[in-house]
């Protein structure tokens, strides 16, 4: 060891430290030094000694030529390598600099390294999906989610004649009178034989609109104002699709299936007196439901549509995932950063609902990064109707900025900031939090500490720099 200069292994001894599972009082009482002097010596703001790092090797039994090594030449040959990434060309980047940074800001060392690793594995994987059969340039679900997210699930043209169309229904008497009126249909609910499995059907040999009588009366009232969507709206929607710029039929075709129950939904709920309802009921979506005649899952939907210039409410975000935690539906919305891949976080209670079916679940959730958001959860069920027609139960989640639960029937008067929220991540690969015992997988860009020495309750142990 050089006697000139100064051994600084700052990160190494916190490593070191964490694997063995002692705190900062512990091994300052193994070594014979305070806390405090532990601490200035993680963070590399005092040297290692030699007789220090004798008093280390003796107390944990340490090969003392793999410790000693200067972390700062490893730092700046590790970092040396990131900053010839192309992401960095245009920044000008002195060897002295990068040298300058692995000694005296081991800590930023370690943060910069990690992110890159993340980034660089994050790259990969995306590139082996584009290159893949049916990737992501290939996905038309993921296309048509896309374009309604960049909307942000509102679409003018469709809401404004969609509530000329729900006046109309009015002055009608019903949608059955208005149907006759307007399109020279006759509503007829007939059974599923008949029907041969289609919810809906248009007889237009007959001049009929057939809805199977098995479905409820918010799903047939759908179906119904689904039809009349896709008739009257048709020069609305059309135009947006022209918009839309969408790189197969299959995307085109979701997209329309999407603006056309978007715009059911609006005759069904006409914006205007649909926002003034969701004031007046505090987004108490039961008693929505029973005031429109419409499901639980159809007033969770439309309440993620109220982006209207001037008129806006409270900004949602909305899934629906099956029992093995399948998306079949996401609306973006109120910031949620939802992962585009893999599976969700187990501890939200969207995953959990399914354990007490019809009850309305909510939680606060607390994200890595500090961000705050209120949840309301809960299951429906489709299909069904006959004995022997199966039922599908699924789960649904609406999810707004903690800020605006007070505004809630489900959190009136809470304090938003004081309020317990649960710990989740996006996705485990990207969530850092080093005690979840629910974890999946192990965060990208993290190393997996042995556990020959310690096993910790949660499923991997992770080196936190």
């Amino acid at each position: 060891m050089s006697e000139t200069r100064p051994l600084y292994i700052g990160p190494r001894m916190r490593r070191l430290r964490r694997e063995l599972g002692l705190t900062q009082q512990s091994m300052a009482g193994d070594l014979g030094i305070s806390p405090s002097y532990v601490a200035l010596l993680e963070r590399n703001q005092r040297p290692m000694t030699a007789d220090l790092l004798l008093r280390l090797a003796r107390s944990y039994r340490l090969d003392l030529a793999d410790f000693a090594g200067d972390d700062a030449g490893d730092y700046t040959q590790r970092i040396g390598q990131v900053l010839r990434d192309p992401l960095f060309t245009d920044i000008a980047l002195p060897a002295l600099e990068v040298a300058d940074l692995a000694t005296s800001f081991p800590g930023i060392s370690e943060a910069l390294l990690r992110l890159h690793g993340a980034y660089s594995r994050e790259q990969r994987a995306l590139a082996q999906q584009r290159e893949a059969p049916g990737g992501l340039n290939n996905d038309p679900v993921a296309e048509a989610r896309r374009f309604v997210a960049e909307q942000r699930n509102y679409f003018h043209a469709i809401d404004i004649k969609a509530e000329e169309i729900a006046a109309a229904i009015a002055r009608a008497g019903s949608n059955a009178e208005w149907l006759r009126a307007e399109l020279g249909l006759r509503l007829r609910y007939l059974p599923p034989d008949v029907m041969m499995d289609a919810l809906r059907r248009h007889d237009r040999h007959n001049s009929q609109l057939l809805i199977d009588d098995t479905l409820d009366g918010a799903s047939r009232a759908f179906q119904v104002a689904s039809h009349i969507a896709y008739v009257a709206l048709k020069r609305e929607i059309t135009a947006t699709l022209d918009g839309a710029a969408l790189s197969s039929p299959t995307a085109a075709s979701l997209v329309r299936r999407a603006l056309a129950a978007y715009g059911a939904a609006a005759i069904l709920m006409p914006y205007d007196r649909f926002a003034r309802a969701v004031e007046a009921r505090a987004y108490d979506i039961e008693a929505l439901s029973r005031q429109f005649g419409a499901s639980f899952e159809q007033v969770a939907h439309r309440l993620t549509t109220l982006n209207k210039p001037g008129q806006l409410r409270i900004p949602f975000f909305f899934i629906r995932v099956d029992p093995a935690g399948n998306v079949s539906k996401r609306l973006d919305g109120a910031g949620f950063p939802f992962a585009a891949h893999g599976g969700g976080c187990p501890l939200w209670t969207v995953h959990s609902v399914f354990r007490t079916p019809g009850e309305i679940v909510t939680q606060f959730l607390e994200l890595p990064d500090g961000q705050r958001f209120f949840s309301i959860a809960r299951t429906v069920r489709a299909g069904g109707g006959s004995w022997d027609r199966p039922a599908i139960t699924r789960a649904i989640a609406l999810a707004c900025a903690a800020e605006h639960a007070p505004q809630l029937a489900y959190a009136r008067g809470s304090d938003h900031k004081s309020a317990a929220a649960t710990p989740i991540g996006v996705t485990c690969r990207l969530c850092n939090r080093p005690a979840c015992a629910a974890r999946a997988v192990p965060p990208v860009g993290r190393e997996i500490l042995p556990d020959d020495i310690r096993r910790t309750v949660a499923p991997f142990a992770f080196d936190e720099g």
